[in-house]
């Protein structure tokens, strides 16, 4: 490439395919190590903090993901105009779509992340799932894949109820629904089939048996495509809402270290077979009681909660895969994984918890950070942002370090309390009560505790209004 040529240490200019949070993290690496930016951008997100960031922007003339950043051929020729040598997606849209990897390298443009062929193989579920077994990592029972609804019913009666009915290509949360009989798998498994072709271009369906009350621990790797695969941490994220992770932190305070030199070994396991490259994530259900494990999937792409294992270990991922993308042979042979303290992360969605969670739209007017040593806030909005209903609700990510959990959890309710944000609704009480919860602060948890988590909000709901309604602040103007 040109730009080893020029430059030895890394590329010239690379085009990022993402928006939000993990652009303008992109952005802020790549400055570290003096790599232009090119962002890619839809109508309604031009002035994006993601696009104010980058050295330069292209829009592509549409609103929704299908068209702007799910558009592999106007991304590519995107990087191709601006002259760009590589394409980073980070996590979501494009980042685990075999075919745009591909593309990129028919183009002559370097992927900043796995290989196609690992995506392959660890990217859809059930073909990892069927790696795992052959390498004797535990795995739970399954199904392989469905084509009809009555395969579908069948294949769960067999394996007992409740189960999980997946799409084998979803992820964060989606294309995932419990079914406690017969009924359930017939009402839901088309609607599966349907998230899986809108989401992610696949619509392959399987079953698996439902572990009650499990928790859920991952294991974050890198590998440098050679057979040198390490293990950075574990990181516990049971605490889910509809399969969707709200709480991360690390190290796990459930796991000792058998358990996890256990769940680091299965997880280099999987990496070293394929030759795993770039950063990764394994994921495990463990049992809250006896601590068996399952092996539930791999993320073959950078995790939203990644700031946590960076934050302990002092590593910044993203500069790892990009010298990794420019230099392949990366010498990960020396690393000694040590890790400093602990670190939680709270995601800050855009939504109402009051109305069961439902999307909430507007300008942001207010956005106020607490300036602190040990916080650090991955966000992709600003005071005056526009909040769409288009894309993710997650508008960004607080995270904090402590020396001890306990110094943590007490860093993160100091921060929660004077952050402040005003113009849309947000969870931002929803949070402050999970963390301020006792089963939270004795970590009673598992991925159900959220399911029948109550509190109250401090917010009231203007459901009919008159000419005289005001609603003010309380306890308002002092004079």
């Amino acid at each position: 490439m040109n730009a080893k040529k020029n430059n030895p240490s890394h590329f010239e200019k690379i085009l990022i395919a993402n928006r939000g949070e993990i652009a303008c993290r992109i952005i802020k690496t790549c400055r570290k190590l003096a790599i232009k930016t090119v962002v890619i951008c839809s109508e309604n997100d031009q002035s994006a903090p993601h696009v104010l960031l980058a050295d330069e922007h292209v829009c592509i003339k549409a609103n929704t993901p299908s068209g702007s950043y799910l558009d592999q051929e106007k991304i590519i020729q995107a990087a191709k105009d601006t002259h760009c040598e590589a394409i980073i997606p980070g996590y979501g849209f494009l980042s685990e779509n075999t075919t745009f990897v591909s593309a990129c390298e028919t183009a002559g443009l370097i992927f900043v992340g796995p290989t196609s062929e690992t995506m392959q193989q660890f990217g859809l579920k059930h073909i990892a799932r069927t790696l795992a077994k052959k390498h004797n990592i535990p795995i739970t029972e399954g199904s392989p894949l469905l084509k009809t609804t009555d395969d579908a019913i069948a294949a769960s009666e067999k394996i007992g109820f409740p189960v999980l009915l997946k799409c084998s290509g979803g992820g964060g949360g989606i294309g995932m629904q419990i079914c406690h009989n017969a009924q359930d798998v017939k009402e839901k498994f088309k609607s599966i089939q349907k998230m899986g072709d809108t989401y992610f271009n696949n619509n392959s369906v399987y079953v698996e048996k439902y572990i009650d009350s499990p928790r859920h621990i991952e294991v974050q790797i890198f590998g440098n495509g050679k057979g040198t695969v390490i293990a950075l941490g574990e990181r516990e994220c049971s605490l889910q809402r509809r399969f969707q992770k709200v709480v991360e932190e690390t190290p796990s305070a459930f796991v000792d270290e058998t358990l996890r030199q256990s769940l680091f070994n299965a997880a280099i396991t999987l990496g070293e077979k394929i030759n795993y490259r770039s950063a990764g994530t394994v994921e495990f259900l463990v049992n809250g009681i006896t601590g068996d494990y399952y092996f539930l999937e791999v993320n073959t792409r950078l995790q939203v909660e990644h700031p946590v294992t960076e934050e302990v270990t002092g590593i910044d991922l993203i500069e790892w895969m990009l010298k990794l993308a420019f230099n392949p042979s990366l010498d990960l042979d020396d690393y000694q994984h040590i890790t400093q303290g602990h670190s939680i992360e709270v995601r800050l969605y855009s939504e109402n918890p009051m109305t069961n969670f439902s999307p909430s739209t507007g300008t942001i007017t207010d956005l106020q950070f607490p300036d602190y040593p040990w916080a650090r806030y991955d966000f992709g909005v600003e005071q005056g942002s526009e909040v769409s209903s288009f894309f993710d609700p997650m508008i960004g990510k607080i995270i904090v370090h402590g020396n001890t959990r306990i110094q943590a959890i007490e860093r993160l309710s100091q921060c929660l309390a004077e952050f402040k944000i005003s113009g849309i609704t947000t969870n931002l009480y929803y949070l402050i009560a999970i963390i301020a919860s006792i089963e939270f602060k004795k970590n009673e948890i598992s991925t159900h505790y959220l399911n029948t988590f109550t509190y109250q909000s401090p917010t009231v709901e203007v459901l009919k209004s008159g000419f005289h309604t005001t609603v003010q602040d309380y306890p308002g103007r002092s004079q």
